[in-house]
Protein backbone atom coordinates (compact mmCIF):
# COMPACT_ATOMS: atom_id res chain seq x y z
CA UNK A 1 0.00 0.00 0.00
CA UNK A 2 3.16 2.05 0.77
CA UNK A 3 4.67 1.67 -2.47
CA UNK A 4 1.69 2.30 -4.75
CA UNK A 5 1.17 5.52 -2.71
CA UNK A 6 4.50 6.24 -3.30
CA UNK A 7 4.40 5.47 -7.05
CA UNK A 8 1.35 8.03 -7.37
CA UNK A 9 3.03 10.60 -5.71
CA UNK A 10 5.98 10.80 -7.74
CA UNK A 11 3.27 10.36 -11.06
CA UNK A 12 1.69 13.49 -9.77
CA UNK A 13 4.97 15.38 -8.96
CA UNK A 14 6.20 14.28 -12.55
CA UNK A 15 3.39 15.53 -14.03
CA UNK A 16 3.16 19.09 -12.14
CA UNK A 17 6.89 19.24 -13.87
CA UNK A 18 5.80 18.25 -17.07
CA UNK A 19 2.65 21.06 -16.97
CA UNK A 20 5.06 23.84 -15.76
CA UNK A 21 7.98 22.99 -18.70
CA UNK A 22 4.64 23.60 -21.33
CA UNK A 23 3.24 26.63 -19.23
CA UNK A 24 6.87 27.82 -19.48
CA UNK A 25 7.80 27.37 -23.35
CA UNK A 26 4.28 28.61 -24.30
CA UNK A 27 5.34 31.96 -22.30
CA UNK A 28 8.50 32.18 -23.80
CA UNK A 29 7.09 31.75 -27.63
CA UNK A 30 4.46 34.57 -26.54
CA UNK A 31 7.22 37.10 -25.74
CA UNK A 32 9.06 36.22 -28.56
CA UNK A 33 6.35 37.66 -30.46
CA UNK A 34 6.08 40.61 -28.49
CA UNK A 35 9.24 41.26 -29.17
CA UNK A 36 9.18 40.98 -32.46
CA UNK A 37 6.32 43.56 -32.91
CA UNK A 38 8.28 46.39 -31.25
CA UNK A 39 11.75 45.68 -32.48
CA UNK A 40 9.81 46.17 -36.33
CA UNK A 41 12.00 48.59 -38.70
CA UNK A 42 10.57 52.26 -37.81
CA UNK A 43 9.85 54.63 -40.63
CA UNK A 44 12.18 57.03 -40.89
CA UNK A 45 12.12 60.67 -42.29
CA UNK A 46 12.97 59.44 -45.88
CA UNK A 47 9.51 57.34 -45.46
CA UNK A 48 7.50 59.76 -44.24
CA UNK A 49 3.64 59.70 -45.10
CA UNK A 50 1.69 62.55 -46.00
CA UNK A 51 -0.11 64.67 -43.16
CA UNK A 52 -2.17 67.24 -44.55
CA UNK A 53 -4.08 67.61 -47.24
CA UNK A 54 -5.99 64.09 -46.19
CA UNK A 55 -6.13 62.34 -49.65
CA UNK A 56 -8.06 59.19 -50.80
CA UNK A 57 -6.40 56.00 -49.58
CA UNK A 58 -7.69 53.75 -52.64
CA UNK A 59 -5.19 52.12 -53.96
CA UNK A 60 -3.93 53.24 -57.56
CA UNK A 61 -4.12 51.02 -60.61
CA UNK A 62 -1.13 51.83 -62.10
CA UNK A 63 0.98 49.18 -62.60
CA UNK A 64 3.87 48.52 -60.14
CA UNK A 65 7.27 50.29 -60.52
CA UNK A 66 8.88 47.27 -60.74
CA UNK A 67 6.66 45.68 -64.06
CA UNK A 68 9.00 45.89 -66.80
CA UNK A 69 8.27 48.85 -69.21
CA UNK A 70 7.10 48.34 -72.85
CA UNK A 71 5.47 50.02 -75.50
CA UNK A 72 1.51 49.10 -76.49
CA UNK A 73 1.35 49.06 -80.31
CA UNK A 74 -2.15 48.18 -80.51
CA UNK A 75 -3.50 51.46 -79.00
CA UNK A 76 -4.41 54.81 -80.65
CA UNK A 77 -2.04 56.86 -82.09
CA UNK A 78 -2.46 60.48 -80.32
CA UNK A 79 -1.35 62.17 -83.87
CA UNK A 80 -3.45 60.71 -85.66
CA UNK A 81 -6.59 61.00 -82.68
CA UNK A 82 -5.78 65.32 -83.29
CA UNK A 83 -4.61 65.59 -86.85
CA UNK A 84 -7.20 66.81 -88.07
CA UNK A 85 -6.57 69.38 -85.22
CA UNK A 86 -3.81 69.79 -84.50
CA UNK A 87 0.02 68.55 -83.73
CA UNK A 88 0.93 66.82 -80.90
CA UNK A 89 4.25 67.09 -79.68
CA UNK A 90 6.90 65.89 -77.14
CA UNK A 91 9.99 67.15 -75.40
CA UNK A 92 13.00 64.83 -74.92
CA UNK A 93 16.46 64.37 -74.28
CA UNK A 94 19.34 62.95 -76.46
CA UNK A 95 19.45 59.24 -75.04
CA UNK A 96 15.31 59.17 -75.88
CA UNK A 97 16.46 59.02 -79.21
CA UNK A 98 16.54 55.50 -78.87
CA UNK A 99 15.36 52.50 -76.67
CA UNK A 100 11.18 52.58 -75.60
CA UNK A 101 10.96 56.39 -75.32
CA UNK A 102 11.53 56.50 -79.10
CA UNK A 103 9.12 53.55 -79.57
CA UNK A 104 6.92 55.60 -77.95
CA UNK A 105 7.51 58.98 -79.82
CA UNK A 106 7.28 57.35 -82.71
CA UNK A 107 4.01 55.38 -81.97
CA UNK A 108 1.84 58.67 -80.58
CA UNK A 109 3.44 62.19 -81.48
CA UNK A 110 4.71 64.24 -84.93
CA UNK A 111 6.28 66.71 -83.20
CA UNK A 112 9.24 66.94 -80.77
CA UNK A 113 11.12 69.53 -79.18
CA UNK A 114 14.60 69.54 -77.05
CA UNK A 115 14.11 69.74 -73.83
CA UNK A 116 17.20 71.25 -72.54
CA UNK A 117 19.55 70.12 -75.85
CA UNK A 118 19.14 73.34 -77.50
CA UNK A 119 19.04 75.97 -74.76
CA UNK A 120 21.76 78.92 -74.85
CA UNK A 121 24.51 77.10 -72.44
CA UNK A 122 24.32 73.65 -73.98
CA UNK A 123 24.67 74.76 -77.85
CA UNK A 124 27.56 77.86 -77.43
CA UNK A 125 28.99 77.59 -73.82
CA UNK A 126 31.98 79.43 -74.58
CA UNK A 127 31.68 82.09 -76.98
CA UNK A 128 32.56 80.75 -80.56
CA UNK A 129 32.73 77.13 -79.55
CA UNK A 130 29.54 75.61 -80.94
CA UNK A 131 28.23 72.55 -79.42
CA UNK A 132 26.22 70.94 -82.05
CA UNK A 133 26.14 67.25 -81.49
CA UNK A 134 22.51 66.38 -79.38
CA UNK A 135 21.07 68.98 -80.95
CA UNK A 136 22.10 67.32 -84.35
CA UNK A 137 21.18 64.36 -82.73
CA UNK A 138 17.89 65.32 -81.82
CA UNK A 139 17.01 66.76 -85.65
CA UNK A 140 18.53 63.30 -87.25
CA UNK A 141 15.85 61.43 -85.12
CA UNK A 142 13.48 63.74 -85.86
CA UNK A 143 14.38 63.62 -89.82
CA UNK A 144 14.33 60.06 -89.67
CA UNK A 145 11.13 59.49 -88.74
CA UNK A 146 8.85 62.54 -90.04
CA UNK A 147 9.01 64.42 -87.04
CA UNK A 148 8.62 68.05 -87.34
CA UNK A 149 10.81 69.89 -84.54
CA UNK A 150 10.42 73.00 -82.41
CA UNK A 151 13.20 74.72 -80.83
CA UNK A 152 13.65 75.74 -77.68
CA UNK A 153 15.03 78.01 -77.07
CA UNK A 154 17.27 81.00 -78.49
CA UNK A 155 17.26 82.93 -75.89
CA UNK A 156 16.11 82.63 -71.81
CA UNK A 157 17.39 84.38 -68.44
CA UNK A 158 18.55 80.85 -67.15
CA UNK A 159 20.71 78.26 -68.73
CA UNK A 160 22.59 80.91 -70.21
CA UNK A 161 26.61 80.92 -70.03
CA UNK A 162 27.91 84.02 -68.26
CA UNK A 163 29.97 85.16 -71.00
CA UNK A 164 27.60 86.44 -72.53
CA UNK A 165 27.27 89.21 -69.59
CA UNK A 166 30.93 90.28 -69.22
CA UNK A 167 32.45 92.91 -71.00
CA UNK A 168 35.82 93.22 -72.98
CA UNK A 169 37.85 93.37 -69.58
CA UNK A 170 35.43 90.33 -68.08
CA UNK A 171 33.95 92.33 -65.95
CA UNK A 172 29.83 92.04 -65.12
CA UNK A 173 28.17 94.37 -67.54
CA UNK A 174 25.37 94.83 -64.93
CA UNK A 175 27.85 96.37 -61.90
CA UNK A 176 28.72 98.96 -64.66
CA UNK A 177 27.73 102.65 -63.89
CA UNK A 178 29.64 104.56 -66.49
CA UNK A 179 26.93 105.85 -68.86
CA UNK A 180 29.14 105.46 -72.02
CA UNK A 181 30.42 102.30 -71.32
CA UNK A 182 27.26 100.86 -70.51
CA UNK A 183 26.08 101.61 -74.07
CA UNK A 184 28.92 99.81 -75.37
CA UNK A 185 28.19 96.95 -72.96
CA UNK A 186 24.35 96.78 -74.49
CA UNK A 187 25.60 96.97 -77.88
CA UNK A 188 28.10 94.12 -77.28
CA UNK A 189 25.71 92.02 -75.80
CA UNK A 190 23.13 92.57 -78.85
CA UNK A 191 25.71 92.24 -81.03
CA UNK A 192 27.27 88.54 -79.22
CA UNK A 193 23.34 87.43 -79.16
CA UNK A 194 22.83 88.42 -82.98
CA UNK A 195 25.68 86.38 -83.81
CA UNK A 196 24.25 83.38 -81.85
CA UNK A 197 21.06 83.24 -83.08
CA UNK A 198 22.21 83.72 -86.78
CA UNK A 199 24.67 80.77 -86.60
CA UNK A 200 21.86 78.81 -84.70
CA UNK A 201 18.98 79.15 -87.32
CA UNK A 202 21.49 79.04 -90.20
CA UNK A 203 22.09 75.53 -89.26
CA UNK A 204 19.02 75.03 -88.68
CA UNK A 205 16.43 76.63 -90.77
CA UNK A 206 15.71 73.76 -93.02
CA UNK A 207 15.09 71.26 -90.37
CA UNK A 208 13.16 73.39 -87.91
CA UNK A 209 10.28 75.31 -88.71
CA UNK A 210 9.11 76.42 -85.13
CA UNK A 211 10.89 78.15 -83.28
CA UNK A 212 10.82 79.78 -79.59
CA UNK A 213 12.92 83.33 -79.96
CA UNK A 214 12.41 84.51 -75.91
CA UNK A 215 11.32 82.55 -73.09
CA UNK A 216 9.43 84.07 -70.09
CA UNK A 217 10.73 87.72 -70.52
CA UNK A 218 7.39 88.84 -68.18
CA UNK A 219 7.16 88.97 -64.41
CA UNK A 220 4.39 90.84 -62.88
CA UNK A 221 6.00 91.39 -59.73
CA UNK A 222 9.37 92.94 -61.54
CA UNK A 223 9.99 96.90 -62.73
CA UNK A 224 7.46 97.60 -65.16
CA UNK A 225 6.26 93.81 -65.68
CA UNK A 226 9.54 92.72 -67.14
CA UNK A 227 11.39 90.10 -65.91
CA UNK A 228 14.31 92.07 -64.13
CA UNK A 229 17.16 89.30 -66.02
CA UNK A 230 20.46 90.46 -67.10
CA UNK A 231 19.21 90.93 -70.77
CA UNK A 232 16.52 93.38 -69.42
CA UNK A 233 18.99 95.19 -66.73
CA UNK A 234 21.61 95.80 -69.96
CA UNK A 235 19.55 96.51 -72.98
CA UNK A 236 15.94 96.92 -71.77
CA UNK A 237 13.46 94.89 -74.68
CA UNK A 238 15.63 95.87 -77.15
CA UNK A 239 17.12 92.19 -77.21
CA UNK A 240 13.94 90.52 -77.63
CA UNK A 241 13.40 92.46 -80.61
CA UNK A 242 17.29 92.03 -81.53
CA UNK A 243 16.17 88.21 -81.05
CA UNK A 244 13.06 87.76 -83.40
CA UNK A 245 15.09 89.86 -86.17
CA UNK A 246 17.67 87.90 -86.20
CA UNK A 247 15.71 84.80 -86.21
CA UNK A 248 14.08 86.22 -89.25
CA UNK A 249 17.08 87.22 -91.33
CA UNK A 250 18.62 83.92 -90.85
CA UNK A 251 15.55 81.87 -91.38
CA UNK A 252 13.85 83.62 -93.77
CA UNK A 253 10.12 83.78 -93.78
CA UNK A 254 9.00 80.31 -93.88
CA UNK A 255 10.22 79.60 -90.33
CA UNK A 256 7.54 80.81 -87.16
CA UNK A 257 8.75 82.66 -84.62
CA UNK A 258 7.49 82.53 -80.82
CA UNK A 259 7.04 84.46 -77.58
CA UNK A 260 6.97 81.91 -75.07
CA UNK A 261 5.82 81.62 -71.44
CA UNK A 262 4.10 80.08 -68.74
CA UNK A 263 1.40 81.52 -66.65
CA UNK A 264 -0.48 83.10 -69.94
CA UNK A 265 -3.74 82.05 -68.18
CA UNK A 266 -3.12 84.71 -65.44
CA UNK A 267 -5.06 87.76 -66.33
CA UNK A 268 -2.24 90.05 -65.60
CA UNK A 269 0.37 88.53 -67.25
CA UNK A 270 -1.77 87.78 -70.05
CA UNK A 271 -2.21 91.64 -70.51
CA UNK A 272 1.13 92.38 -69.63
CA UNK A 273 2.55 89.78 -72.54
CA UNK A 274 -0.18 91.07 -75.01
CA UNK A 275 0.92 94.52 -74.25
CA UNK A 276 4.39 94.12 -75.29
CA UNK A 277 3.53 91.87 -78.04
CA UNK A 278 1.34 94.40 -79.86
CA UNK A 279 4.27 96.76 -79.03
CA UNK A 280 7.03 94.54 -81.20
CA UNK A 281 4.32 94.49 -83.88
CA UNK A 282 3.81 97.62 -84.47
CA UNK A 283 7.48 98.20 -84.62
CA UNK A 284 7.62 95.56 -87.48
CA UNK A 285 9.33 92.80 -85.03
CA UNK A 286 8.15 89.48 -86.81
CA UNK A 287 6.87 87.71 -83.99
CA UNK A 288 4.23 84.65 -85.75
CA UNK A 289 2.64 83.11 -82.33
CA UNK A 290 2.61 82.94 -78.50
CA UNK A 291 3.77 79.24 -76.88
CA UNK A 292 2.06 79.08 -73.57
CA UNK A 293 4.15 76.25 -71.69
CA UNK A 294 0.82 75.64 -70.05
CA UNK A 295 2.40 73.54 -66.75
CA UNK A 296 -0.96 73.07 -64.77
CA UNK A 297 -2.46 70.81 -62.25
CA UNK A 298 -5.36 68.76 -61.51
CA UNK A 299 -6.57 72.16 -59.49
CA UNK A 300 -6.15 74.74 -61.92
CA UNK A 301 -6.05 77.07 -63.26
CA UNK A 302 -9.64 77.14 -65.06
CA UNK A 303 -9.90 75.68 -68.51
CA UNK A 304 -11.53 79.12 -69.91
CA UNK A 305 -8.64 81.09 -68.71
CA UNK A 306 -6.47 79.54 -70.68
CA UNK A 307 -9.00 79.27 -73.80
CA UNK A 308 -9.67 83.17 -73.43
CA UNK A 309 -5.96 83.71 -73.36
CA UNK A 310 -5.05 82.39 -77.00
CA UNK A 311 -8.36 84.06 -78.03
CA UNK A 312 -6.85 87.26 -77.19
CA UNK A 313 -3.69 86.53 -79.32
CA UNK A 314 -5.69 85.57 -81.54
CA UNK A 315 -7.00 88.65 -82.35
CA UNK A 316 -3.52 90.16 -83.12
CA UNK A 317 -3.37 87.47 -85.84
CA UNK A 318 -0.98 85.45 -84.12
CA UNK A 319 -0.52 81.76 -83.98
CA UNK A 320 -1.15 79.69 -80.60
CA UNK A 321 0.85 76.62 -79.67
CA UNK A 322 0.87 74.68 -76.14
CA UNK A 323 4.66 74.50 -75.94
CA UNK A 324 5.26 72.67 -72.24
CA UNK A 325 1.71 70.92 -71.27
CA UNK A 326 2.16 68.85 -68.09
CA UNK A 327 -0.78 68.28 -65.70
CA UNK A 328 0.40 68.35 -61.54
CA UNK A 329 -1.51 66.24 -59.05
CA UNK A 330 -0.47 68.52 -56.68
CA UNK A 331 -1.94 72.25 -55.84
CA UNK A 332 0.73 74.63 -56.37
CA UNK A 333 1.43 75.56 -52.47
CA UNK A 334 1.47 71.44 -51.54
CA UNK A 335 4.69 70.00 -50.70
CA UNK A 336 3.17 66.55 -49.69
CA UNK A 337 4.06 63.48 -51.53
CA UNK A 338 1.82 60.75 -52.48
CA UNK A 339 4.49 57.73 -51.82
CA UNK A 340 4.51 55.00 -54.58
CA UNK A 341 0.92 55.00 -54.75
CA UNK A 342 -1.35 57.38 -56.49
CA UNK A 343 -4.88 57.33 -55.62
CA UNK A 344 -7.11 55.92 -58.09
CA UNK A 345 -9.13 58.92 -57.92
CA UNK A 346 -6.72 61.56 -58.25
CA UNK A 347 -5.56 59.95 -61.70
CA UNK A 348 -9.22 59.82 -62.68
CA UNK A 349 -9.50 63.29 -61.57
CA UNK A 350 -6.66 64.07 -63.58
CA UNK A 351 -8.01 62.29 -67.10
CA UNK A 352 -10.72 64.71 -66.72
CA UNK A 353 -9.41 67.73 -66.50
CA UNK A 354 -7.32 66.52 -69.53
CA UNK A 355 -10.61 65.90 -71.03
CA UNK A 356 -12.07 69.47 -70.21
CA UNK A 357 -9.36 71.02 -71.92
CA UNK A 358 -8.49 68.88 -75.15
CA UNK A 359 -12.83 68.99 -75.89
CA UNK A 360 -12.28 72.81 -75.29
CA UNK A 361 -8.98 73.03 -77.98
CA UNK A 362 -11.18 71.19 -80.50
CA UNK A 363 -14.58 72.99 -80.18
CA UNK A 364 -12.12 76.09 -80.46
CA UNK A 365 -11.20 75.06 -84.31
CA UNK A 366 -7.52 76.79 -85.54
CA UNK A 367 -7.33 78.05 -82.30
CA UNK A 368 -3.99 76.65 -81.43
CA UNK A 369 -1.73 74.60 -84.02
CA UNK A 370 0.32 72.31 -81.51
CA UNK A 371 -0.07 71.06 -78.13
CA UNK A 372 3.57 69.67 -77.08
CA UNK A 373 3.70 67.68 -73.60
CA UNK A 374 6.54 68.19 -71.47
CA UNK A 375 7.80 64.43 -71.65
CA UNK A 376 6.33 61.69 -73.28
CA UNK A 377 5.91 59.76 -69.72
CA UNK A 378 6.38 59.69 -66.22
CA UNK A 379 9.59 57.90 -66.14
CA UNK A 380 10.99 61.35 -66.85
CA UNK A 381 9.75 64.37 -65.88
CA UNK A 382 11.19 67.47 -64.36
CA UNK A 383 8.30 67.97 -61.99
CA UNK A 384 9.45 64.69 -60.04
CA UNK A 385 12.14 67.64 -58.43
CA UNK A 386 10.20 70.91 -58.55
CA UNK A 387 9.42 72.64 -56.16
CA UNK A 388 10.23 69.13 -54.24
CA UNK A 389 11.51 65.94 -54.72
CA UNK A 390 8.29 62.94 -54.71
CA UNK A 391 6.41 61.04 -56.78
CA UNK A 392 4.69 62.70 -59.92
CA UNK A 393 2.36 61.61 -62.75
CA UNK A 394 1.64 65.05 -65.05
CA UNK A 395 1.51 62.57 -68.44
CA UNK A 396 -0.61 60.63 -70.46
CA UNK A 397 1.54 57.48 -69.97
CA UNK A 398 2.74 55.90 -66.15
CA UNK A 399 6.17 55.13 -65.56
CA UNK A 400 5.93 51.74 -67.62
CA UNK A 401 4.81 53.63 -70.60
CA UNK A 402 1.41 52.34 -70.15
CA UNK A 403 -1.36 54.48 -70.88
CA UNK A 404 -3.24 56.19 -67.93
CA UNK A 405 -6.25 56.98 -67.60
CA UNK A 406 -5.79 60.27 -68.90
CA UNK A 407 -4.76 59.31 -72.11
CA UNK A 408 -8.40 57.69 -72.79
CA UNK A 409 -9.76 60.50 -71.97
CA UNK A 410 -9.02 62.82 -74.25
CA UNK A 411 -8.33 59.46 -76.62
CA UNK A 412 -11.37 57.54 -76.90
CA UNK A 413 -13.69 58.76 -73.07
CA UNK A 414 -15.53 55.41 -73.27
CA UNK A 415 -12.38 53.12 -72.19
CA UNK A 416 -12.61 54.71 -68.41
Amino acid sequence: MLRVRKKVFFTIILSAALLAVILLVMGLNKSGETGQTAEAPVQTSDQTTRQEPKRSTEPSKQPAEVAASSVQMNIPSLAATFKNEFAIGAALEPNQTSGLSADLMKKQVNMIVAENAMKPASIQPVEGQFKWGQADQIVAFAKANGLAVRFHTLVWHSQVPDWFFLDTDGKSMVDETDAKKRLANKKLLLDRLDAHIQAIVSRYKNDIQYWDVVNEVIEPADPDGMRNSNWYKITGTDYIATAFRAAREAGGPGIKLYINDYGTDDPKKRDRLYDLVKEMLDKGVPIDGVGHQTHISIYNPSVLNIIDSMKKFKELGLDNQITELDMSLYKWNDRTDYGSAVPEDILQKQAQRYRELFEALKSNEGLVSAVVFWGIADDHTWLSTFPVTRTEAPLLFDKQLQAKPAFWAIVDPSKL
